[in-house]
């Protein structure tokens, strides 16, 4: 007897998205998209309201006027719905997103520029209990391990805050109470710690790492 198909949730604030992932996964005669969620409100509700296999879900919401984002669906979608596998489909992949996700509940962690066989392989492996994650994701995770990139203390992520809104190091050191040459003290190893070497590529690698949102 042939088991039914999986019974798919996606979560995403974009339709073309959407409807490029339900002609997708919809060509899998074992998948079955049964509902579409355009935030993560809506993502948690449709979840708790249909029970389905597996959660697909995008994690920013970009489009969704600061809603929850795709991590915060998932931890009330674990509280509420506890046993509701949610894979996260995202064009992120810095580390901080990936442990954010994974430590909410997330039973997997795909690349929306990825292969579709990525995106099947953890869908399948969600929905009976296992962990999907794609290649690259697992490489920046072994990664991390044997070569952990340092973090940012809490007044370097002040900084790099402050860089992300145009101040000046002028304008930084005085409005954290310091003086210039410790500002630039913090910069010289804010730019190690991310592996850049101008203010822009500062800011933009933290926001990338999930070190700071621009608002």
């Amino acid at each position: 007897m042939t088991a039914p198909p999986l019974r798919l949730l996606i979560a995403d604030d974009h339709a073309v998205v959407r409807a490029g992932l339900r002609a997708l996964l919809e060509g899998a005669m074992d998948l079955d998209v049964i509902a579409e969620a355009s935030s993560g409100e809506e993502a948690v509700r449709l979840g708790i309201e249909l029970a389905p296999d597996v959660v697909l879900m995008d994690l920013r919401f970009a489009g969704t006027n600061r809603g929850i984002d795709g991590v915060e669906a998932v931890r009330r979608l674990a509280a509420e719905a506890p046993g509701t596998p949610v894979v996260m489909l995202t064009s992120y992949s810095g580390r901080a997103e990936v442990v954010r996700a994974l430590e909410a509940g997330a039973r997997g962690y795909v690349l929306k520029a990825g292969p579709p066989e990525d995106l099947f392989r953890a869908v399948r492996s969600a929905a009976v209990g296992g962990m999907g994650l794609a290649p690259e994701v697992v490489g920046d995770l072994v990664g991390q391990v044997v070569s952990p990139v340092p973090e940012l203390t809490q007044r370097e992520r002040e900084v790099v805050r402050l860089m992300a809104d145009g101040h000046s190091n002028r304008s930084i050191a005085d409005s954290l109470y310091l003086s210039e040459a410790t500002v630039k003290t913090h910069l010289v190893r804010i730019y190690r710690k991310l592996g850049v070497d101008k203010r822009a590529a500062a800011v933009s690698e933290a926001v990338r790492r999930g070190l700071l949102e621009l608002t």
